[in-house]
């Protein structure tokens, strides 16, 4: 019996976060090792059905950086990256854009759907979602004076049109968008996944922007795990240097979210199991969140 009451204690822990997010909009970037792992990939799926049937609008945006390694090295061609992003020449774009919307999209469509939800795949270009244009990268080395450096069709984003969004939401589906963008004369642009998920949540005027990542999070100068970050505490440790490269972009992301009007945003591990579930509905979370104050 005991058990039965525990069980019940965790629904009744999660009740007000039910109340409180009902008909609220997140957006969840899905990446890292929660897309290889078998077991992760399908806890994923049910937390997203089960934000769903909540009364949440979950919104996916997800990577693939490892499935495109795969295909690219099958094919010989050698990747080479310019401050973290891949450089993409026609040939690479074409494989990008295979390997996202063609084969991860669609398979994460799959699990989802598998597990009863009503899930729907896009690309930037559908109903014009993500327009783009060229980024350009400036890059200094060693001393030199800064230089533009040519990374081929990575692209930054212009705008969001959220409309085929809105309407997937209003009859009960749930959106899962692959980064790629589309330019004023319909060239096509592959474009980091965090910056998707970011432009995407403050268009959408989200509740929450949810970005998942390989770490448990961001931690202090002691490497301590911090719950919660606030902005202006973000920002000094950038400058400090006590956030690492691999997580600066995040934070940043994060940050400008906030900026754009998200209410709140979150870096969770994704290598646990129901992370998504158990940052939004616990009191301790499983990685950090960075709000305003």
């Amino acid at each position: 019996m005991e058990n039965f009451i525990s069980k019940a204690d965790v629904l009744m822990e999660a009740l007000p976060y039910f109340r409180r997010f009902y008909g609220k909009t997140f957006v969840i970037k899905y990446g890292g090792h929660a897309m290889i792992d078998e077991d992760l990939k399908e806890s994923f799926a049910q937390d997203i059905v089960l934000l769903k049937y909540v009364g949440v609008n979950p919104v996916v945006v997800h990577g693939g950086g490892p499935q495109i390694d795969e295909v690219l090295d099958k094919m010989g061609i050698t990747s080479r990256y310019v401050r973290g992003m891949r450089v993409t020449d026609q040939a690479t774009l074409d494989i990008v854009e295979m390997v996202l919307v063609g084969k991860v999209n669609k398979e994460i469509v799959t699990l989802i759907n598998q597990h009863g939800g009503m899930a729907v795949g896009l690309s930037g270009k559908d109903g014009g979602l993500i327009l783009a244009r060229k980024m350009n990268v400036t890059v200094s080395a060693n001393g030199e004076p800064p230089e533009i450096v040519d990374i081929g069709m990575v692209g930054e984003i212009i705008g969001i049109n959220p409309l085929v969004i809105d309407s997937l939401d209003e009859n009960k589906f749930i959106p899962v968008i692959a980064p790629v963008g589309f330019g004023d004369k319909g060239e096509t642009y592959n474009i980091n996944a965090d910056l998707v998920a970011g432009e995407v949540a403050e268009a959408l005027h989200a509740e929450k922007l949810i970005l998942m990542t390989d770490v448990e999070g961001v931690k202090d100068k002691r490497g301590e795990l911090l719950s919660t970050l606030r902005v202006n505490q973000a920002r000094k440790m950038i400058q400090e240097g006590v956030v690492g490269s691999g997580m600066i972009p995040k934070v940043e992301c994060c940050v400008n979210a906030l900026k754009g009007g998200v209410e709140k945003t979150h870096i969770i591990d994704g290598r646990i199991k129901h992370a998504v579930l158990l940052e939004i509905f616990t009191k301790e979370g499983v990685g950090t969140e960075v709000v305003r104050k």
